[in-house]
Parts: C-alpha cells; sequence; structure tokens
C-alpha cells in the first residue's frame, strides 16, 4: 500500500510533502546542519541527541564512556568510529568505566 503525501509549509514558509505525521521541515533540519567539525560527520538524529544532552565539543563528549553514548536514544554504532575519529585528531578517548 502506498501512503499518499500532503503538501506542507512550515512556519518558516518552506513547502514539503510528508507521507507520515512527522512535522520536521527537512530544508529547516539541512539549514541546521554545521559546516564543519565532528557534529557535521553525523546523521541529523545523532546530531540532534548530543546537542539535546549539550554534547557540542569533542572535549565534552570525551567525559563520556562508549555504552553511555549508545545507551543515548538517536546515536547507533555506526557513529562510533566516526566519534573515535574525532576523539583521535583532539587527542582524546572516551572516558573509561569506573
Amino acid at each position: 500500500m502506498v501512503t499518499k503525501k500532503t503538501k506542507r509549509t512550515c512556519k518558516y514558509g518552506h513547502i514539503f510533502y510528508k507521507s507520515t505525521d512527522c512535522p520536521t521541515c527537512p530544508t529547516c533540519e539541512k539549514l541546521k546542519e554545521p559546516p564543519s567539525g565532528f557534529l557535521a560527520l553525523l546523521s541529523n538524529p545523532a546530531r540532534n541527541t548530543l546537542l539535546y544532552h549539550g554534547i557540542d565539543t569533542v572535549q565534552k563528549l570525551s567525559s563520556y564512556t562508549e555504552k553511555e553514548i549508545l545507551n543515548l536514544h538517536g546515536i547507533g554504532k555506526t557513529s562510533l568510529p566516526k566519534f573515535k575519529k574525532a576523539l583521535e585528531s583532539e587527542g582524546l578517548t572516551f572516558k573509561q568505566k569506573e
């Protein structure tokens, strides 16, 4: 069964089509993407999760264990190599288990 897409307009006037009831405007999401830094390497769900939890720098990321990061909703195992590379480039690692 094919779900019909409905035409929508976000509060900023962007017109888009969605087949679900998700209100997220794809144009607005694209505009929020950072141009550089480790957050630019991530998918929107992963980036939004980190930002929601106040993790906006590699230094802040290093204060968490891998397990703590993976337990956040929106973070998957495919993000780990990107995190590790970003940490390594700054001479950092994930926090070790206590």
